[in-house]
């Protein structure tokens, strides 16, 4: 995006950033679409605590064993990935209202064949369509958010979808310290249910119905979300019908956002923040520490109160920064929990050779008890870290670099290359440990 970009230049919303809107719809119809990412947080989150349960689980139920169990973490990227694909046509088809509604069905399709699964096959089956689902929403909510967000809180507003993704992991943590697998995914039923009688609702944004050249409904939709009423200009018509092509790349203002928000997309999931979500309360079992559902919950609740941070100060702060604050932390962190590790080889009642999953029923000793705070210590320092710069900005950046008439394809490619880069770190994770 340059500044020879006329639509791009223009605001979203009219105002000055320093206005204030008169009315508060607008933060509603952010929540509504912000209950997509709190139903793929959850789905993300559900396998930490559905594996330990399904291993622990009797005939008739379906039972993991440690190909399955990885499997099972990893294959619900493998659906986002084409979600990502499939969101990023319906973006600019469908618009953005009816892509998160459509985006409800294989949430709720999936956590009922999870509910009603007798094998393994139908688990995976469902994991895959709550994966699409999550490839979908994890693309159309942060646009549209960011199409309807009045300018002085688009950064608040922007940095909730995380917010609400590792609120969804939390809650799944949380009901996992007392459902069992089957419970937890009709739980999992609840969110996508609640947004689509929500979303029904709300307006389409603005910005797409001026680029379908409904100038009413624009200023309608406008009206009901910030009380405002003003003229909106529609984009040129020669912009509107340029859609995408492979020799638009040659543009620094199309090649250079594609750079970006490629690289923060990878970057993002090759810190393997996707493999600790999934695995966390295996991880901790792994550690010796003796209440492992207990750390999970405190992993997810500090990873909430550090996106909400990062939520507060992101237009104060700036991106740039976080994002390298964000770096540093991980990096220290994760070079403390890779120490632990190696110490832990050592220590009395530790394998010199780690599988975490592997079930773990033996009862830490006193010279690993240390140890195992060392790992939870590490483990939250990452989660905080992560949190605070590179989990929000890369989806908030997304949603704002892109040219309107590439960003149904480019946001479409992100998502892609996020949700395939997390399927290589989850499904290789255990291998790699066992190296």
């Amino acid at each position: 995006m340059t500044p020879d970009d006329p639509e791009e230049t223009q605001p979203l919303l009219g105002p000055p950033r320093d206005s204030y809107p008169r009315s508060r719809r607008g933060f509603l119809a952010a929540f509504a679409a912000a209950l997509g990412p709190l139903s793929f947080g959850y789905a993300l989150g559900y396998s930490s605590p559905a594996i330990p349960s399904l291993r622990r689980a009797a005939p008739p139920a379906p039972h993991l064993d440690d190909t399955a169990a990885s499997w099972f973490g990893a294959v619900v990227t493998l659906g986002a990935a084409a979600g990502g694909v499939l969101g990023g046509w319906l973006l600019d088809r469908a618009g953005r209202k009816l892509s998160l509604l459509l985006c409800t069905l294989p949430f709720v399709a999936g956590f009922a064949v999870i509910t009603a699964a007798k094998d393994v096959w139908t688990l995976l089956g469902g994991r895959l369509f709550t994966g699409l689902a999550c490839g979908i929403a994890s693309l159309v909510a942060p646009v549209y958010i960011s199409e309807i967000a009045y300018p002085s809180v688009r950064g608040l507003l922007g940095s909730c979808v995380q917010l609400m993704v590792v609120t969804g992991i939390l809650l799944a943590y949380l009901a996992g310290w007392v459902l069992e697998w089957r419970w937890l995914a009709v739980l999992g039923c609840v969110p996508p249910t609640f947004m689509l009688l929500l979303m029904c609702y709300m307006p389409e944004t603005p910005r797409f119905l001026l680029t379908q050249h409904k100038h009413e409904e624009a200023m309608a939709a406008l009206h009901f979300l910030w009380g405002i009423e003003q003229d909106l200009e529609e984009p040129p018509m020669e912009t509107e019908h340029q859609g995408f092509h492979l020799t638009q790349l040659r543009q620094p203002g199309i090649y250079k956002p594609f750079i970006i928000g490629i690289s923060l997309m990878a970057f993002q999931q090759l810190s393997g923040i996707n493999a600790v979500m999934f695995y966390a309360e295996t991880i901790f079992e792994e550690a010796k520490f003796k209440d492992s559902s207990l750390a999970s919950v405190v992993v997810g609740l500090i990873q909430v109160v550090f996106t909400a941070v990062a939520a507060l100060i992101m237009d104060r702060a700036g991106r740039r920064l976080l994002l390298a604050f964000s770096g540093v932390i991980m990096v220290l962190s994760t070079s403390a929990f890779g120490t632990y590790f190696k110490l832990a080889q050592g220590a009395p009642g530790n394998s010199s050779n780690v599988s975490l999953l592997a079930s773990v029923s033996m009862e830490p000793s006193d010279a690993s008890m240390g140890l195992a705070w060392l790992a939870v210590g590490s483990m939250c320092l990452f989660i905080a870290g992560f949190a605070v710069g590179w989990g929000p900005i890369p989806w908030l950046l997304m949603s704002e670099i892109f040219p309107q008439h590439v960003k149904g394809v480019a946001t479409g490619v992100c998502v892609l290359t996020n949700w395939l880069m997390a399927f290589l770190v989850t499904k290789e994770f255990s291998s790699l440990m066992m190296v």
